[in-house]
């Protein structure tokens, strides 16, 4: 088996055991948000109703993420392999499934991912009545990412479907421009490897160039407002982990063109822009789901503390209004200093966890 064969299957396994952890990751985070949301609505703490309102969109942008991993799973070239999945199924059919993956992940599955984040950085920009804290914020936020993706995939769609004829009809264009899939023999069977056709991804990085601007813009105007230096680490990080792993996939994408599938340079290049887009949806996932969810945890805690807090002194004024004033009077004043040290001791205990909150 040539070497670069190898390199094929290698960078084939080690991308499936990424998306497996990258799925597992997501799911993870889908019961942790769904368990802290049941957790605020039971327990009915109203102040938490801010971390806990875009839920469904955190739990969409997983969703869009977990499209993403299975769609970078069905383009793999060993799977088409003797043997394999795909091998079965004939040259036009192969030839589709390629097709199907250039227009789920870079003309859906990519520019919702993308829009999801922006959506979820703008919404602390926006009125707290009309924005997170709103009933109809998630339904229409929805309906906004599948409206702005619509131009894209679209698109997408129509540079696939003329592909075969701008191959005909300019034969003076390159074929990698159009090009989907690369034709190779195998036991006299024709095999339809994947390819990122050039037309396809200048798209996506005419799309990737605009939502750079865009995040830039955003992520000035919500570093102005953070006065917190953890989440300021946290608005640096994602901005700078969305920008440079974007416009970096997009170029490796781009210089894909230069090889043709299972050559060492498409494999390594292909791997490569996975990886970045791989990259980018942890830190997303960690910094706009996890870290929320944590906080909103912190929050739940000393809310607990403070409940606590204040039963416990009603207990004890409930039990000193009982002591007669008039009887014991030396025992009284003993329980009354006693009283007031353990309500002071715990205000200030309390007063001292307080400053760990936002607010």
């Amino acid at each position: 088996m040539p070497l670069k064969r190898y390199s094929a299957e290698a960078f084939g396994v080690l991308t499936i055991c990424l998306v497996a952890l990258l799925v597992l990751l997501g799911l993870v985070c889908i019961a942790y948000l769904l368990y802290v949301r049941s957790r605020v609505l039971r327990q009915g703490f109203i102040q938490l109703s801010y971390f806990n309102g875009p839920c469904i969109i955190r739990i969409t942008f997983i969703l869009f993420t977990i499209w993403w991993g299975f769609g970078e799973i069905i383009r793999l070239n060993f799977l088409r392999r003797q043997g394999r999945v795909f091998n079965a199924l004939n040259f036009k059919w192969q030839e589709n499934i390629c097709k199907c993956y250039i227009v789920s992940n870079l003309g859906f599955a990519e520019p919702c991912m993308f829009l999801t984040l922006v959506f979820l950085l703008r919404a602390p920009l926006q009125n707290i009545d009309t924005g997170i804290l709103s009933r109809k914020w998630n339904g229409k936020t929805a309906g906004y990412i599948f409206l702005y993706c619509l131009p894209v995939f679209v698109l997408q769609l129509i540079l696939i479907l003329i592909a075969p004829d701008l191959r005909k009809d300019r034969r003076e264009l390159s074929p990698y421009f159009p090009r989907v899939v690369v034709r190779v023999m195998q036991n006299s069977d024709d095999i339809a490897l994947c390819t990122y056709p050039l037309l396809n991804t200048i798209l996506l990085g005419l799309f990737a160039t605009i939502l750079t601007i865009y995040l830039f813009w955003l992520g000035r105007r919500i570093l102005q407002l953070v006065i917190n230096r953890g989440l300021r680490r946290r608005v640096y990080t994602l901005i700078f982990s969305v920008l440079s792993l974007l416009q970096l996939r997009v170029v490796l994408l781009g210089l894909s063109v230069l090889s043709k599938p299972e050559q060492f340079l498409f494999e390594a290049l292909a791997f490569s822009a996975f990886l970045a887009q791989l990259c980018c949806a942890g830190f997303c996932i960690c910094i706009l789901v996890c870290y929320p969810v944590k906080d909103c945890l912190a929050l739940r805690n000393l809310h607990d503390l403070e409940a606590r807090r204040r039963a416990f002194l009603d207990v004890q004024n409930d039990s000193v209004s009982l002591i007669p004033n008039q009887s014991h009077p030396e025992g009284s004043s003993g329980i009354s200093s006693e009283m007031s040290f353990d309500a002071s001791t715990s205000t200030g205990a309390f007063v001292q966890l307080t400053r760990f909150s936002p607010s």
